[in-house]
């Protein structure tokens, strides 16, 4: 009786240590269960939650170490994460190779008590570490959705038996957890990359839609320019505001002389622009002009050169950072341009220098079509002044041809008294020749002067006869003046005289070759005088009628410039009146209608006489 109650106590003992055990045991699994679920709610560092489900797996189930194999899909490869000690180490290998590989294309888990004799372990992993592998398991890792997508494996249990249904059971809950960890973490990264990305497109939209902007303004302030200071004012104002600079400059060449110019603004309202002439090479700009290469102080990028004693040491502050780019021309560098010192003593960014090439390239083709604009009209110029000598030398040949005349027939006679008379006929052309030059000058210059008084008509008809008869000489033209003789009316005599003789000359060439007849008419109609020029040549080409009195329109003659007719509009306009024609295939009629009541736009008589130069005296000194 006594030894079967020692034998009952004895395995109530040997039940209750492995109770006991047990309940350690279920005691560790659960803090295990609990630290791995905590961790899960509370951090999103993959690579620290898989280090701590190893180390809680490796400890649940005594083993000896725990690796963690990862599915790369894209390889067809397991990447293992071991743990030796606490360090975690990582190795490769093929899917389906091992028996990881196995478990991953199977999706079944696995237990070895001896790894040697199991044809799928593969001992190149111990050879490599150094390590002895005698029991293993390993188990898939399946996300929601049932896909493998790695594989958990421990190595040799500490008792040397073994592993056990219940460790696979704590292996396959871990796993689970394991797996619920990496498609968070994969989830998280995948959000994180796309709002990296958004993030990244916004920023460069955001960037897209400045530099835009800032290019509209730039357009916008470039095409009112007028002036080449106008112009870089336009260009610093934009680009100190877009890249806070503290200072900016543009280096160019002079439009005239070809002398480089370089041209600076401080950012601060009541700064305005300042020039200053350098030479090549001179300075930042100068060096970026003659070498063509970018000069930038971004950081990682080319360091600033120490301050110059030229152009930027009139800037009375140091040098901290520095950017500065070439203009291109078509076939050679134009210019530079330039930015110092932010305002808020960061250095320039990359952002900044994007920014400044690309107001550089717009600066660049503005600077090109300005003086291309400008060169145009220099040339225009020069053009127009040379059309009006021409007209000035093909006018002066009426009064000279009179002059030679009347130089003649004194060469002819004796008589004092014709001499006389002919030597007042010859002054009275040099007045004509004066007056001429004068007006052509008026009328460049757009000038309103003229000389109103009365005018007996018959005198004037008998002088224009006078000049006419001169310039008809021996062609086969029949001069007729009509008009009442009784008239006086009030017009510039000089100014009326000229537009008059223009429309005879234009009667007289057209007839030249046919002959025929020229007609001077005066009448009035109204309170209007009307002074009309009839010739019965061929009439006006009807391509060029609606434009007649356009400056520079010419009817096809030879030395024509197309300023006649121009000038006798401007000088009926001065009048207050019009200048009208009429053409048909049997000649063409000019007229004049000259209003007599005095306009309020006429220059008094008195102003005008003062204005004028003396009848024998020449140009005035100013022409």
């Amino acid at each position: 009786m006594r030894s079967e109650a020692e034998t009952s106590d004895d395995r109530l003992e040997r039940r209750i240590r492995e109770l006991t055990q047990a309940l350690r045991r279920e005691e560790r699994i659960s803090r295990a269960l609990r630290e791995v679920g905590s961790a899960l709610g509370s951090t999103l560092d993959l690579d620290a939650l898989l280090e701590l489900i190893l180390n809680k797996l490796t400890d649940v189930v005594e083993a000896d170490r725990s690796a963690l194999y990862l599915l790369d899909e894209s390889r067809q490869e397991l990447v293992s994460r071991f743990v030796i000690g606490e360090q975690v180490r990582s190795v490769r290998m093929k899917l389906g190779h091992g028996l990881a590989g196995s478990v991953a294309k199977s999706g079944l888990p696995v237990r070895v008590k001896r790894a040697y004799e199991d044809p799928r372990f593969e001992r190149d992993w111990d050879v490599l570490t150094g390590y002895k592998t005698t029991s293993m398991m390993a188990a898939p890792l399946k996300n929601h959705q049932g896909r493998t997508i790695g594989v958990i494996q421990v190595l040799n249990k500490k008792s040397g038996e073994e592993f056990t249904d219940e460790d696979e059971a704590i292996v396959t809950s871990l796993s689970m957890q394991a797996a619920v960890a990496i498609d968070n973490s994969r989830l998280f990264l995948s959000q994180i990359q796309k709002n990296k990305q958004l993030s990244d497109t916004t920023e460069q939209l955001e960037r897209r839609i400045r530099d835009l902007s800032l290019l509209f303004d730039l357009e916008r302030a470039m095409a009112r320019a007028t002036t080449i200071e106008d112009l870089v004012r336009a260009c610093l104002d934009q680009l100190l505001d877009a890249c806070d600079a503290r200072c900016g400059a543009l280096l160019i060449a002079a439009e005239e002389t070809g002398d480089l110019v370089a041209y600076g603004q401080i950012n601060d309202p009541l700064a305005d622009l300042f020039r200053v002439g350098m030479k090549t090479g001179e300075g930042i700009l100068g060096k970026v002009m003659a070498t063509s290469e970018s000069l930038t102080g971004v950081p990682g990028l080319e360091p600033i050169p120490p301050p110059a004693a030229t152009f930027e040491g009139r800037f009375g502050f140091p040098l901290k950072s520095v950017l500065a780019v070439p203009l291109d021309g078509e076939t050679h560098t134009i210019g530079a341009l330039a930015l110092y010192n932010r305002r808020d003593d960061a250095p320039f960014d990359k952002d900044d220098f994007a920014i400044l090439r690309l107001v550089a390239a717009n600066v660049s083709t503005a600077v090109r079509l300005f003086s291309a604009s400008t060169a145009r009209e220099r040339e225009e110029r020069l053009t127009t002044i040379g059309r009006l000598l021409s007209q000035v030398t093909h006018d002066f040949k009426s009064p000279m041809t009179v002059i030679s005349g009347y130089v003649q027939l004194m060469a002819e006679t004796d008589d004092r008294q014709k001499r006389q008379e002919h030597c007042e006929e010859i002054l009275r052309q040099f007045d004509i020749l004066t007056a001429m030059q004068r007006e052509v000058l008026e009328f460049a210059r757009g000038e309103r002067t003229i000389f109103v008084r009365k005018v007996y008509l018959k005198k004037f008809f008998a002088d224009m006869a006078r000049q006419v008869e001169v310039e008809i000489g021996k062609k086969p033209i029949e001069l007729e003046l009509l008009g009442d003789p009784k008239i006086v009316a009030r017009f510039d005599e000089g100014r009326i005289a000229r537009a008059i003789h223009n429309l005879s000359r234009n009667a007289i060439e057209a007839m030249e070759k046919t002959g025929g007849k020229l007609t001077i008419d005066g009448r009035m109609e109204g309170s209007d005088l009307v002074l009309g020029v009839r010739d019965t040549g061929p009439g006006i080409p009807p391509q060029i009628e609606g434009r007649l009195f356009q400056s520079f329109v010419t009817m096809g003659k030879k030395d024509g410039t197309g300023l006649g007719l121009a000038i006798v509009k401007k000088i009926a306009e001065e009048h207050g009146g019009s200048v009208g024609v009429s053409s048909s295939p049997s000649g063409a009629y000019f007229w004049l209608r000259l209003p007599q009541q005095t306009p309020n736009d006429l220059v008094s008589a008195e102003r005008a006489r003062k204005s004028r130069p003396s009848q024998r005296g020449g140009l005035p000194k100013n022409q």
